[in-house]
Formats: structure tokens, C-alpha cells, sequence
């Protein structure tokens, strides 16, 4: 059997990220912090990592210097390993002067440097997904099945079929159609896979092991822009193109609502998504903060960051991630905040409003991005579910409250319906 340490792993670093915006208006989508300390493009190297991949690239292009900081500080191999942790970014060269078009184009626009690293496999992950996967299964799967190219899968509820890339596969699991997105009746019914009346499908997680000549050859034979829309589909036509059927939590951080109740779900006392894995750890970076400071405080299920200080407030689900401020009197519900990247100075405190929540202050149903200062009084409660608004420092989407990073809200702010 082949070594896992043959296989490079290739993560892409993300787009505008434009649905879960304002998260992604200072910052490429995996940067976006999640659970208190950590990013999203934590997870798919933390994967490649736990299953023996050690030559990790991260492809980047729209607004990529906190995730280049992010992982330059993060990720880093002592001089003996062999292994590395590398930005690849969109660049001009004398082939092409345009930016990456699709994932596929990305990819393409890298293949240099992908021969290069002489890896004959290449294992194509999305940066902003939640999940836990050994990777050695899948490609344990491909390597048995002499695949071209093995497509992680799910079951995929009936109601939901319209949302992913449904598949079908046939009784060696070998794909023999794929549609990205499939509305009508008509063509959902052609690709059920499952005998399961609840769960009849089978969607593309995103996350393709390629033959690296297989790669290369789809790639430059054509101008396809995107993995799921286009090269799969051909590959099927011509190539052995196996699922991989995975049946752990999986969940694609597509929209503001999504984000809010993944995020939220994290504080249950047993979350869909443990983070705790005494084998397979989440990695981020090491911070050299105290742990968190709790003064006579309430607090019922919150996921706490370190950094923190916490004094006389109520909490009731919540996240708080690094370096938060929560102040007498304050009431947090149903909310995420995310935390500071620095503390306040002595004496340098901007406007008269120090960073994190002030005393008094009520949120509901809300993300506070990182270095807010929300004065003493605010209010924030959510919206009806549905309800898109611009306000001047924040927004709400789909009834979730946004106040966007670095903003300051003064002290009395009130937000929230009627």
C-alpha cells in the first residue's frame, strides 16, 4: 500500500466569501475564526495533518493577508520534517496575468508547482468546512478500487438534494452520473443511490483525490473552472471515478445562518462536532494569553477562550472567543463573540469605549466580530428569521445581528426590531 506522506494536499483558500459577508469583509473566508480560538482552514489542515499528510498548500487570492498571517504563524515543521505548510497565491506570470476563475482554475494555474513536488496523488480539500475526516480511508478506497478519481461523499436528505452536487453511484460505488445542484423532480429521481427513503442521496463533500498525471491531463486539456460544475462531470464520461461514502458530521459554512448555528451548537453539552479528540486534535496557533477570568459571573452553556475576563454578566449560549471583555451587568444570549486580537493600552482607550461589552449592556442573537468596542446599554436583539438590513455600523442577515469587525457602537445603541 502506498504512503500517505505520497499524497500533497491542496486546500483552496477561498473566495469572496460574499454570503457569509460582513465576516469575510476584512478576510478570506477560512480566516474567519470559529469556535473561540480557531480558524475555519484549521480544520482541513488539521485533517491532513492527523492522517499523515505533510505537504499542505493553501491556494489564495481575495483578501488573503490575515490567512496568510494566520498560517505563517501557525504552521511551521522543525528543520528536520520533511514536510511544510505553503501559500500559494494567485499570481501574474508570463502564461497568465488573470486571477484564479473557479477552483479548477486555481488548480491549473498551480500545476507547475504541483509537478514540482513529484507527489503522485493530489488531495483537493474546500477551506470552510466543519468536519473531522481520516483521510487514510479514503485513500485506502482509491488505491483498492485502482480509481482515476475517488469524490468524497454524504448522504444527502430528499429535501436537500438542490443545495449539493448529488451523484449516483453504482453497485461498486464506481459514479456513473453527477449533477451539481439538481431542481427538477425529473433529474433528482435519475440519481438516487441509496435504499434509504429519508436520505436517497449521495452529495459531493467538495473534497477530491486525484491521479496526479489524471489532474493534470483534465486540467490542461480543457478551460473547465470549477471541480464540482465541470471536471468531474467529464471525468466520468472517460475516467474511473469512485465515491467515498462518509458518514461522519460534515457541514459546509455557506451562509451567516449556517455559521450562527454550527458555531452555537459547539456549546451543547455533547455538540455534533467535539472538538476534543485526544488523537485527532484541531490545530491553531499558540497564543501566549492567561486563561480566562470569570468574577461572579453565570454562565450555562458557553465555550470559553483564553484571555478572557468576565465579570458579574449572565451567559447562556455562547461562544467568547480570545481576549473578550464582558462587563457588569451584561447579558449575552444566543450570541458569538469573537474575541480582541490585542488588549487595550492603559490609558489609550479610543473614543472612551473599551474593547469587548460594556457594563449593562443586553445581546441576543448576534455576532460580534473581533475588536469591537460595544459601549455600556447597547441592545442588540435578533430579527424575525429572513430579515436583510444594512444599518450604518452593522447589518442583519436572515434575522442574525452582525457588528463588523473594529466597529464601535456608542454607549445607549439600541438595534433590533421595531
Amino acid at each position: 500500500m502506498p504512503a500517505m506522506n505520497q499524497i500533497l494536499g491542496v486546500i483552496m483558500g477561498g473566495g469572496r466569501g460574499s454570503r457569509i459577508y460582513p465576516l469575510t469583509r476584512d478576510r478570506s473566508k477560512p480566516a474567519v475564526p470559529i469556535a473561540g480560538k480557531y480558524r475555519l482552514i484549521d480544520i482541513p489542515i488539521s485533517n491532513c495533518v492527523n492522517s499523515g499528510i505533510n505537504r499542505i498548500a493553501i491556494l489564495t487570492q481575495f483578501n488573503s493577508v490575515s490567512l496568510h498571517r494566520h498560517i505563517s504563524r501557525t504552521y511551521s515543521f522543525d528543520p528536520f520534517h520533511r514536510g511544510w505548510v505553503q501559500i500559494w497565491a494567485a499570481e501574474q506570470t508570463p502564461v497568465s496575468d488573470a486571477w484564479y476563475q473557479g477552483t479548477a482554475d486555481a488548480v491549473r494555474k498551480q500545476i507547475l508547482e504541483i509537478q514540482s513536488t513529484r507527489a503522485p496523488w493530489v488531495l483537493i480539500l474546500a477551506g470552510d468546512h466543519l468536519y473531522r475526516m481520516d483521510y487514510g480511508s479514503l485513500a485506502a478506497a482509491h488505491w483498492e478500487s485502482n480509481a482515476d478519481v475517488t469524490v468524497a461523499v454524504q448522504p444527502v436528505h430528499r429535501d436537500e438534494a438542490h443545495r449539493f452536487g448529488i451523484l449516483k453511484s453504482d453497485s461498486e460505488s464506481r459514479i456513473v452520473d453527477f449533477v451539481e445542484k439538481p431542481k427538477t423532480p425529473e433529474a433528482q429521481a435519475r440519481l438516487v443511490s441509496r435504499d434509504d427513503p429519508e436520505r436517497p442521496y449521495l452529495g459531493s463533500m467538495g473534497i477530491y483525490l486525484f491521479n496526479t498525471e489524471v489532474l493534470v491531463d483534465a486540467l490542461l486539456s480543457t478551460e473547465d473552472e470549477d471541480f464540482g460544475g465541470h471536471v468531474i462531470p467529464r471525468a466520468i464520461q472517460d475516467r474511473r471515478v469512485q465515491s467515498f461514502e462518509f458518514q461522519g458530521y460534515w457541514e459546509d459554512i455557506g451562509t451567516i445562518r449556517s455559521f450562527y448555528e454550527v458555531s452555537l451548537s459547539l456549546t451543547r453539552p455533547n455538540p455534533p462536532f467535539n472538538l476534543c479528540h485526544p488523537g485527532r486534535p484541531i490545530f491553531s496557533r499558540s497564543r501566549y494569553l492567561p486563561g480566562a477570568t470569570i468574577h461572579d459571573a453565570d454562565l450555562h452553556n458557553a465555550l470559553l477562550s483564553d484571555g478572557c475576563r468576565i465579570s458579574k454578566a449572565r451567559i447562556d449560549t455562547c461562544i467568547v472567543g480570545v481576549r473578550s471583555q464582558i462587563r457588569e451587568g451584561a447579558v449575552l444570549r444566543n450570541s458569538i463573540l469573537m474575541g480582541s486580537d490585542y488588549y487595550d493600552m492603559p490609558g489609550q482607550v479610543p473614543e472612551g469605549i473599551p474593547l469587548g461589552i460594556g457594563e449593562g449592556c443586553h445581546i441576543e442573537g448576534a455576532i460580534i466580530d473581533k475588536n469591537a468596542r460595544v459601549g455600556a446599554g447597547t441592545r442588540v436583539l435578533p430579527f424575525p428569521p429572513g430579515t436583510e438590513l444594512d444599518g450604518q455600523d452593522w447589518v442583519v442577515r436572515d434575522g442574525i445581528v452582525v457588528i463588523p469587525k473594529n466597529t464601535v457602537l456608542q454607549p445607549g445603541t439600541v438595534i433590533g426590531p421595531g
